[in-house]
């Protein structure tokens, strides 16, 4: 994907998929889809013809031609100035409609292409809507390994050389899935999501300290590796020496860790001689996943020992 988004872009990447046609416009295909966010309140990428609130890709179907050929001459002029010269960068037209030929002296004026599609309105919307705000959304990339971990997807980061890559490798010989190792690239895609990828050229690979660089998929095979997956939680390897020395010992800390706008939660994982990561990992990640569906251990625990103490007393 190219750093600009443009109409042009859409063109190449749908054109077969939307059954997409350049109606008028060509000259003007290559200006460029505004950065979008879900932390601000930027314009809506996608949306139905509106002429309120304004989408930078209008989308018009049989019941917004109707509504414009119900106007007079020179309201309908006026709905038009007002479709192209809000934050408009291209029109579609759905359904096989035919834009009105008097629509060619806007798109002069305004530089904005008009397309054509034989789809319906709701599957261009979801589709364009999809494309932009994947190419389009904040993008960060972070220092460690990417993993499937029972279902989950987890960053596995700490300082260099406590062991992340090791501990990948043994999580995929574990049946874990290798995503991304050393520069996963994330991208928030809807406002409590953000997704990881592989560059495409680090792809399959792990380098292990000792063993070089191993291409995963051709050792263990396709099922151990996937294209991306939602982050939901952040496995930091940590030093038993840099621990807190007061440290409740009964429960984990609740850490966050702020991406892209969206608080991570973080597990800390001690790393000292003799003790097996893996299953480390996987008992933090069930423990999540034990936590996300309301049940907290501790807690449970540290209530049974008071419904102990108190039936002792009584």
């Amino acid at each position: 994907m190219s750093e600009n988004t443009t109409p042009k872009s859409i063109l190449d990447s749908l054109s077969s998929e939307l059954e997409l046609s350049i109606w008028y416009g060509e000259a003007f295909l290559d200006s460029p889809f505004s950065h979008h966010s879900f932390s601000d309140d930027s314009a809506t990428l996608v949306g139905y013809f509106n002429l309120i609130h304004s989408s930078q890709a209008q989308v018009l179907g049989n019941v917004e031609l109707n509504y414009l050929q119900s106007l007079n001459e020179q309201e309908r002029h006026r709905a038009y100035e007002r479709l192209f010269g809000s934050d408009t960068i291209a029109i579609f037209f759905t359904d096989c409609l035919m834009p009105p030929l008097e629509l060619k002296t806007f798109v002069d004026q305004y530089k904005t292409p008009v397309f054509c599609s034989n789809l319906s309105s709701t599957e261009i919307i979801t589709h364009l809507r999809y494309f932009l705000s994947r190419a389009l959304a904040d993008k960060v990339i972070l220092h460690g390994v990417f993993m499937e971990v029972s279902s989950l997807g987890v960053m596995l980061t700490g300082e260099s050389g406590l062991g992340k890559s090791e501990l990948a490798l043994e999580l995929v010989t574990r049946g874990h899935r290798l995503i991304a190792d050393d520069a996963p690239e994330f991208m928030r895609i809807a406002p409590d999501i953000i997704v990881g990828s592989c560059p495409p050229l680090l792809r399959n690979f792990l380098e292990v300290r000792g063993l070089g660089v191993l291409n995963i998929r051709k050792m263990y095979g396709d099922s151990a590796i996937k294209f991306s997956k939602y982050l939901r939680l952040i496995i930091h390897l940590t030093a038993v020496h840099s621990l807190p020395k007061s440290e409740d010992r009964l429960s984990t800390p609740r850490l966050t860790k702020n991406i892209l706008g969206l608080e991570i939660p973080v597990i800390r994982v001690p790393v000292a001689a003799g003790r097996n990561l893996a299953v480390m990992t996987e008992a933090a990640v069930r423990n999540h996943l034990l936590m996300i569906k309301g049940y907290n251990a501790a807690d449970n625990f540290i209530r049974m020992q008071q419904n102990s103490i108190e039936q002792t007393s009584s």
